[in-house]
């Protein structure tokens, strides 16, 4: 499930991981964040959600031709939104999706869980938040969009009481994967999270036919990048998505443990 930003700040990854970085060039006027309070709105996300991962991206939407991305875990998602410029003509250059713990279990499962073996996660899933679906309009892709989103997801879940944030940050593979096979064997010795909280691709990329002997450093995405900054953990190998044309990383992050540059932007500074 592909998700597209750009954090701008931290601590570099290790020298294997080089950042990829896209369009950086946001107009200067006021953002507004929001959550979607009706069906009109949620469309306005899903509207984004399409024109980034269909029009930019290339993906094969379920209904391609209705200009909205639109899945069956929509309907028992929260859907929070960007907006850029004066009330009355504001339109969405960010968004992202979040399914709460009670939500999940009427959803039948999380997103996260049609790509993966989640069992050991199962201790988590009483206070766990998945995160999806996260996008940024190009001309808006740098740290401010994201950060705000990021602050608004922070608020979320203490407001619910919840302790972990789980979900998939995306990797292109139209050069075959062999840059996210690249990433994967650069980053689990440096940011896997502990054997106990391991998950198993349903759908494994197919890291067999790569070897990294000689290969050139690895480019991680910026979401990827920004969540390792925020403390987040690997939970295993990447997944082949198909339809958006990406390698997807399970993720995880307990709020306890975000790291405490990110705590002071995201958590004490509100």
């Amino acid at each position: 499930m592909p998700v597209i930003a750009s954090p701008a700040m931290g601590e570099p990854l290790p020298a294997q991981a080089r950042s990829q970085t896209g369009p950086q060039t946001p107009p200067a006027t006021r953002l507004e964040l929001v959550w979607a309070r009706d069906a009109a709105e949620v469309q306005d996300a899903q509207r984004l959600r399409h024109q980034v991962f269909a029009q930019e991206m290339g993906a094969q939407l379920e209904d391609a031709g209705s200009g909205l991305d639109v899945d069956r875990f929509d309907a028992f998602c929260d859907h929070l939104l960007v907006r850029a410029g004066p009330r009355e003509a504001a339109v969405v250059v960010g968004t992202y999706r979040v399914l709460p713990p009670d939500a999940a279990r009427r959803a039948g499962g999380f997103y996260t869980d049609t790509e993966f073996d989640l069992s050991a996660l199962q201790a988590l899933r009483p206070r766990a938040l998945e995160l999806g679906r996260s996008c940024v309009h190009p001309q808006w892709r740098s740290g401010a969009v994201i950060l705000a989103m990021w602050s608004a997801l922070a608020a979320y879940m203490q407001r619910h009481a919840l302790e972990t944030m789980i979900g998939c940050a995306s990797i292109g593979i139209r050069d075959g994967g062999r840059n996210a096979a690249a990433l994967w064997h650069a980053l689990r010795g440096t940011h896997m999270a502990a054997p106990q909280w391991h998950v198993t691709p349903r759908r494994p990329l197919p890291l067999h036919r790569f070897s990294t002997d000689g290969a050139a450093p690895p480019v991680a995405p910026p979401l990827v990048k920004g969540y390792l900054r925020c403390g987040a953990r690997i939970l295993g190998a990447p997944a082949l998505d198909e339809a958006f044309g990406t390698a997807d990383m399970p993720l995880l992050l307990h709020l306890a443990t975000l790291s405490p540059r990110y705590r002071r932007h995201l958590l004490e500074a509100r």
